[in-house]
């Protein structure tokens, strides 16, 4: 019952209007209290004084005791709501009109009396209440029999004993029941008027949670999910940021599993290449061996070290693809991160082509270094670059016509290096350009080696990890232009 937030909120405005109605209710009460007292003190300020003038308590200077006794009797049965005291000068009680039994003071505190006659003014001053020992009242006061002589006071309560039991009457009544009436409908108002906004509070949220139950339970179809942006209103509050910040998190789980689609796509195909790619030499090697061991005693020693050859170039052949493999796998995996350092970019280009002359050389085909060999540092990791160049040179080699030329040319521009391998071969098909950093992809090309490899994967693999890049086009009339692309400038940040 309470897992709704809109049941919470209820409660929570119930229980809030409840209080704020007690301490409504406190407040008004005290607050009638007191302004009830500085009205009756206003309007009876002087009627001790009055008292004293009207029924002549003061003959010849002293106070008229039987006049004062009279003015007793006169006052309990006319009007109760007052009480009359005779005080001395220390507020020791001498004489009063109430009932003895229920007096329970012998005496008064003078402080209020003071108070009260030396500013007329301040209101409400609570003076002792003679019938009880801890209650306080409004009331009116004047020196007897005069306050140039004064022998005593004359104190008047205000609100007596029986004007006491009048107001409790009257409150335990009508003005109780008014109250009580005029709380309730207001508490009513309050909470069905609370509820009707929290009611508009929570149903765009309640839209909202719609929506994320929709897109978990999406499945496969989780792109076509609804999307809180096609529901939206015109409000921009928290509920509004909270839905479209659930729509970009949406929106990157839908490409992420895209992305995982795509990639399990990639990896059956890589599985079913990788698959053929080992078949074959390993069919070779077995077919040959096996020749040799049937056919043994009818094939020349010429024959046999032919077979022999050609079994040992396709081990070697299926040791590269594994190797190369298990190093694409390991790029893939995060195994090896690149060490990005400074190095001299003219230095590491002539190292590598030194390195592939004697393989050009056997296929008469010409390794030519061109451009600015002094250009400045450039930045990343010197072994993974030079792998990169390897394959990209091989890759030239595999293409390249005999007698033909690979061009390795050095520029630099908008704070990057490029390096640029140019070969004379056949280039690549067109619709094949995009494919060509695929792991194993295998062209339409009719002059192909026969075979594909992970040699140009690893490479963009590479440049990626380095925050550079490496791309591909053809060249005219013929032949592949292959390029990377690393920082100068050693501050640059690397992509991890």
């Amino acid at each position: 019952m309470l897992k709704s937030l809109y049941t919470r909120l209820a409660l929570g405005l119930f229980v809030l209007l409840v209080a704020v109605g007690l301490v409504y209710t406190f407040i008004s009460t005290v607050s009638l209290r007191e302004y009830n007292a500085s009205v009756n003190q206003e309007l009876n300020r002087n009627l001790a004084r009055d008292l004293v003038s009207d029924r002549n308590l003061v003959d010849e200077g002293r106070l008229d005791e039987k006049a004062l006794k009279a003015l007793f009797s006169l006052y309990m049965t006319i009007n109760p709501s007052i009480e009359i005291y005779l005080l001395d000068m220390d507020g020791k009680i001498l004489a009063y009109s109430a009932d003895p039994d229920k007096i329970k003071r012998n005496a008064v505190s003078l402080e209020p009396v003071q108070k009260l006659l030396a500013d007329e003014t301040a209101y409400p001053v609570l003076g002792d209440d003679p019938r009880s020992h801890d209650r306080r009242k409004v009331f009116s006061v004047t020196p007897v029999p005069s306050a140039a002589n004064p022998e005593g006071y004359l104190y008047v309560v205000l609100r007596g004993e029986e004007y006491d039991s009048a107001e409790m009457m009257a409150r335990e009544g009508h003005f109780i029941s008014m109250s009580a009436w005029a709380v309730a409908v207001s508490l009513l108002f309050g909470m069905f008027a609370g509820l009707a906004v929290f009611r508009l509070m929570t149903r765009r949220l309640t839209r909202l949670t719609r929506i994320v139950e929709q897109f978990e339970s999406a499945d496969l179809a989780i792109d076509q999910a609804p999307r809180w942006r096609d529901q939206r209103s015109g409000s921009r509050d928290e509920i509004d940021y909270l839905g479209m910040t659930f729509d970009r998190m949406a929106d990157r789980i839908a490409y992420q599993i895209d992305q995982l689609r795509e990639k399990d796509a990639l990896r059956r195909r890589l599985i079913a290449q990788v698959s053929h790619d080992l078949r074959t030499p390993l069919a070779s090697i077995q077919g040959y061996v096996e020749s040799l061991r049937i056919k043994r005693a009818d094939l020349s020693i010429e024959q046999q070290e032919r077979f022999l050859d050609i079994a040992l170039n396709e081990g070697r052949r299926l040791s590269h693809l594994v190797d190369e493999l298990f190093e694409l796998a390991a790029l893939e995996a995060r195994e090896k991160q690149p060490q990005p350092e400074p190095f001299a970019p003219g230095d590491l280009v002539h190292d590598v082509a030194q390195k592939h002359t004697p393989e050009a050389d056997k296929k008469q085909v010409t390794l030519a270094v061109s451009g600015d060999l002094q250009l400045p540092l450039a930045y990343g990791d010197l072994g993974m670059t030079e792998r990169v160049l390897d394959n990209l040179i091989r890759n030239a080699l595999d293409y390249s016509p005999q007698g033909g030329t690979i061009a390795l040319a050095l520029t630099a521009s908008e704070d990057q290096l490029r390096v640029t391998v140019a070969d004379d071969g056949p280039g690549i098909a067109e619709n094949d350009l995009p494919h060509v950093f695929d792991p194993l992809y295998r062209g339409d090309q009719q002059d192909s080696p026969g075979h594909a490899g992970l040699g140009l994967a690893i490479a963009r693999r590479i440049m990626d990890m380095q925050g550079g890049s490496v791309a591909v086009s053809n060249r005219d009339p013929h032949g592949a232009v292959f390029e990377i692309r690393l920082p100068l400038r050693s501050a640059e940040t690397v992509r991890k």
